[in-house]
C-alpha cells in the first residue's frame, strides 16, 4: 500500500503518553499512519517482527515501485539512511500522546471513521502540519491551488488533496522540512453573481446599490460562507499549514497585485485600446478566450441576396450565414481572387440589404473559402474574430451593431432596442418578404458560451486592458527547453509549447465590483485612451496627476477590476510575501518544488504562473507540474448535474471513509481520468480496515506502559530493512 492510504484515525486507542513530543516524529510527519515515540521498546523476536510490519519505512521501501508507477515526482534514486534504534522508536509505533484522540476500541473488528475529524482536529492543534527544520535539508513546497471561495467540495477538489498530501506527506516523513499553502481565490465572476442573486431573492438588484454597498455586501458574504471550501478539504485531511492560509484579496496579495500590474505597465507590456473581445451580455463583462467554451448545436444556415449597385435585377451575390443580424455591421463583401464565378464584381459595391441602400465594397481576399457556403464572404469585423483581423489587415472600418446587453443598437435602424436572438428571426421574416431571401437550411453551429454564465458569447468592440503576452511566453517556453522546468505527464509538454507559441494578447480588464480594482485614474475632462496615471494608491495617483496637469487637477478610478486568474497568475510567490523579498517566507520557500493540479487549467493557470514566475522573480516558480486527469463516473462518462451522476466527496467519506476514498483516487495513472465506482469504493474501504487491523494487532502486543525493562529493550533492538 502506499504510506498516504491508511489514516491515523484508522489505529485504535492506546494511551501512552508521548515522552518527546517533537514535530519531527508527529503523527502527522508520517503520512496517514499516525505515530508517537512509546516510552520504551518491545522485546525480543517478536520485536523486530513487529516493527517491520509497522513501520512507514518498511511500507515504503517495500512499496518504491508502485510509488514510482503512481507518481513521477517520487521517482528518483535515493539512499536511505541508516536507521539507528532511537531514530526506530519515533518511526514505528502506534499512538498519540494525548487520551481519547483515538478512540476506536480495541476489540472492534472495523475502524469506525467518524473519528476521521477529531484526529484532524488533533493533528493540526499540535502544529505538525508546519514545515520543521530541525533535520535541515531542501525545503519540499506545493502551492495548493486556491478553491473559489464559492465552491463546495466535489471530486477533483479531493484528487489534487490526495495527491498532493501523498507527496508533502512523504518528504514531511523524510525529514525535509515542507510547506503546503493553502487559500482561497475571490472568483470575482462567480462570486458576484452569488451575491446578485442572494440580493434578488431580498428584492434589491446590483444597481439598486453603490460600488460600496455592494462590495460590503460581499465582503459579509464571504464571512459567513468563504470558510465553507476550507472547512471541507480539511474534512479530507489535508496536512496543509493552515497557519498560512492566503485568500487573494488580503492586503498582502492585493499589495502584489498591484505592484505586477505597475511593473508591467512601467516595461510597455500593459495597454489599453479597444478591440474585439469576448461578451458576456448577462454577466455584463468581457471574458478571456479561454473562459469561453464551445458546443455543437442545431441551427440554420441562411441564405441572402446582395444585389450589386448599378446592375441589373439579375446581378446580385448571395451569401450564408449563420447571423443574419450582424449584416447591418458589414463593411465588405469579399470573393476567393481565383473564384471566376465573382470576378466580374470584385471592385464593384454591394448593396446590404434592409439598410436603405448602403452600399459596401466588393473585394478579393484569399482568406475566402470557395467551398463554404456560396465562396462570397460577408465581413462584420465589429461581431467576428475572423472578420477583425480581415479588417485590421485590410484598413477596413469597424462598425458596431450590438449594444452590450444584447440589443441591437441605433445602426441597425427600424431594427434597433430589439434582442439579437429576436432580431434574428424578425430580420429573417423581413427578408422572406422583400424577396431577399434565398433558403434555409439547418446547419450544426460551433456556439461560443461562457464558462461562468453559460449564455452565448457576443464578440464585441470594447475598450479593455491588455497584456502583451508574446515576450512572457517566449521565457516560459524556454524553461522547459532548458530542463528548469518538467511538465508530468510529458505528453502536455506538447501542448503547452502550441499554447504559448500561438498566443494572443490576454485581457485582464473586467466589469465588475468585487476584485482588484485596475490601479489607474482618470483625468477629468481628459481622453481616458491618452491621459491616465498608474500608482500604488489614489494619494500617489493625485500627486502624480499635479504634477502633470497642476493643482486643481481632478482624477478618477478606473471602474474595472482585474481579471481573477491574473492574480492568481502570482500565487506561488504572492502567498510567500513578493514583492518584499526579504520576507523569511520567500527566501526559505521560493521557488516551490512541485505545482500539481488538473491538466484542463495547464493554460488558465499554471503557463500564467510560469510567465509571470519568470517576469517578477528571474526563476521558474516550481520545478515540477504535475497533471492529474479528470474524474467519470464507472462508465467513463463526465460527471454532471443533468446526467445525475454526481459523487459527492462528503457522502462518499460519510459511507466509505475517507480513507477508501483517497485510496481509490491515488491508485489512477498520472494525467489520465479516473473511473470511480462504489465497487472500487467498497473494495478499498475493506483494505484500509485491514490495515486497521494490522495496527490493532501490534498495539495488543505492545507491553504495558509500567513495564519500563520490555521498553527498555525494545529501543535496543536494530530493524535490518
Amino acid at each position: 500500500p502506499l504510506p498516504t492510504a491508511p489514516c491515523a484515525a484508522t489505529l485504535p486507542r492506546y494511551p501512552l503518553p508521548n515522552p518527546n513530543p517533537n514535530p519531527s516524529s508527529s503523527p502527522a510527519s508520517l503520512g496517514f499512519f499516525a505515530v508517537a515515540t512509546p516510552p520504551a521498546p518491545l522485546a525480543g523476536r517478536r520485536a523486530q517482527a513487529l516493527m517491520a510490519l509497522a513501520g512507514p519505512s518498511h511500507l515504503l521501501s517495500s512499496s518504491s515501485a508502485c510509488l514510482r508507477r503512481l507518481n513521477p515526482l517520487l521517482f528518483f534514486a535515493h539512499r536511505r539512511p541508516a536507521w539507528t534504534p532511537r531514530r526506530a522508536a519515533h518511526r514505528f509505533c502506534a499512538v498519540a500522546s494525548e487520551r481519547d484522540v483515538f478512540t476506536s476500541p480495541e476489540v472492534a473488528k472495523s475502524f469506525d471513521f467518524i473519528s476521521e475529524e477529531r484526529i484532524y482536529k488533533w493533528w493540526e492543534s499540535q502544529g505538525f502540519f508546519k514545515p520543521n527544520f530541525d533535520r535541515g535539508g531542501d525545503p519540499f513546497v506545493i502551492p495548493m491551488p486556491p478553491a473559489n471561495v464559492t465552491g463546495s467540495l466535489h471530486m477533483g477538489h479531493a484528487m489534487f488533496v490526495t495527491l498532493e498530501d501523498i507527496m508533502i506527506r512523504y518528504f514531511r516523513m523524510k525529514g525535509r522540512p515542507a510547506l503546503w499553502i493553502p487559500g482561497t481565490d475571490h472568483a470575482g465572476i462567480a462570486t458576484q453573481l452569488v451575491v446578485e442573486k442572494m440580493l434578488a431573492a431580498e428584492g434589491i438588484k446590483r444597481a439598486d446599490l453603490t460600488r460600496e454597498e455592494f462590495t460590503k455586501r460581499v465582503w459579509e458574504w464571504k464571512e459567513k460562507y468563504g470558510s465553507t471550501i476550507t472547512n471541507q478539504i480539511k474534512r479530507l485531511g489535508a496536512s496543509c499549514d493552515w497557519t498560512r492560509e492566503c485568500f487573494t484579496l488580503d492586503d498582502q496579495l492585493s499589495h502584489a497585485v498591484v505592484e505586477a500590474f505597475i511593473r508591467l505597465h512601467e516595461k510597455g507590456l500593459i495597454y489599453q485600446g479597444s478591440y474585439l473581445v469576448n461578451w458576456s451580455p448577462n454577466l455584463q463583462t468581457a471574458v478571456s478566450d479561454l473562459e469561453v467554451e464551445y458546443s455543437e448545436e442545431p441551427g440554420y444556415l441562411y441564405y441572402m441576396k446582395y444585389r450589386v449597385a448599378g446592375g441589373s435585377r439579375d446581378d446580385f451575390m448571395t451569401i450564408a450565414t449563420t447571423r443574419p443580424e450582424t449584416l447591418f455591421g458589414d463593411v465588405a463583401i469579399a470573393v476567393n481572387p481565383e473564384d471566376e464565378r465573382y470576378a466580374k464584381y470584385v471592385g464593384k459595391l454591394a448593396i446590404v440589404p434592409l439598410t436603405f441602400g448602403r452600399h459596401v465594397p466588393i473585394i478579393a481576399d484569399r482568406y475566402v473559402d470557395p467551398e463554404f457556403g456560396t465562396g462570397v464572404l460577408k465581413i462584420s469585423p465589429g461581431h467576428d474574430q475572423n472578420d477583425y483581423h480581415i479588417a485590421r489587415k485590410l484598413g477596413l472600418p469597424i462598425l458596431n451593431v450590438m449594444n452590450k446587453d444584447g440589443t441591437l443598437n441605433d445602426v441597425a435602424g427600424l431594427y434597433s432596442g430589439m434582442d439579437r436572438f429576436e432580431a434574428r428571426e424578425k430580420l429573417w421574416s423581413d427578408l422572406v418578404e422583400t424577396n431577399l431571401a434565398v433558403k434555409k437550411e439547418p446547419y450544426t453551429l460551433r456556439v461560443p458560451r461562457s464558462q461562468r454564465g453559460g449564455e452565448v458569447i457576443e464578440p464585441l468592440i470594447s475598450k479593455q486592458w491588455f497584456v502583451t503576452m508574446e515576450p512572457l511566453a517566449e521565457r516560459a517556453l524556454h524553461a522547459v527547453e532548458k530542463g528548469q522546468l518538467t511538465i508530468l505527464p510529458e505528453r502536455f509538454e506538447k501542448i503547452y509549447n502550441n499554447w504559448l507559441t500561438n498566443i494572443k494578447d490576454w485581457c485582464i480588464s473586467r466589469q465588475l465590483w468585487w476584485g482588484h480594482r485596475i490601479p489607474v485614474w482618470y483625468i477629468v475632462g481628459k481622453k481616458c485612451e491618452e491621459d491616465y496615471v498608474v500608482a500604488r494608491n489614489a494619494e500617489e495617483a493625485l500627486a502624480k496627476a499635479q504634477e502633470k496637469y497642476g493643482k486643481s487637477v481632478e482624477i478618477y478610478q478606473d471602474p474595472d477590476v482585474l481579471d481573477t486568474w491574473f492574480s492568481s497568475a502570482l500565487w506561488p510567490f504572492s502567498t510567500l510575501g513578493w514583492p518584499d523579498v526579504s520576507r523569511e517566507d520567500f527566501k526559505h520557500f521560493y521557488p516551490a518544488t512541485v505545482l500539481e493540479t488538473g491538466h484542463d487549467i495547464l493554460f488558465f493557470w499554471v503557463a500564467r504562473m510560469v510567465m509571470m514566475g519568470i517576469e517578477f522573480t528571474g526563476t521558474v516558480p516550481f520545478s515540477y507540474v504535475y497533471l492529474h486527469g479528470l474524474i467519470r463516473d464507472s462508465e467513463g462518462r463526465k460527471m454532471s448535474k443533468s446526467l445525475g451522476n454526481v459523487i459527492d466527496p462528503l457522502d462518499t467519506m460519510n459511507e466509505y471513509g475517507t480513507d477508501a476514498l483517497r485510496f481509490t483516487l491515488c491508485m489512477g495513472t498520472a494525467g489520465q481520468d479516473i473511473n470511480l465506482s462504489t465497487e472500487r469504493l467498497t473494495s478499498n474501504k475493506a483494505f484500509t480496515n485491514k490495515l486497521w487491523n494490522a495496527g490493532k494487532f501490534l498495539l495488543q502486543n505492545l507491553p504495558e506502559r509500567s513495564d519500563a525493562t520490555a521498553w527498555d529493550l525494545l529501543l535496543a533492538n536494530k530493524v535490518s530493512h
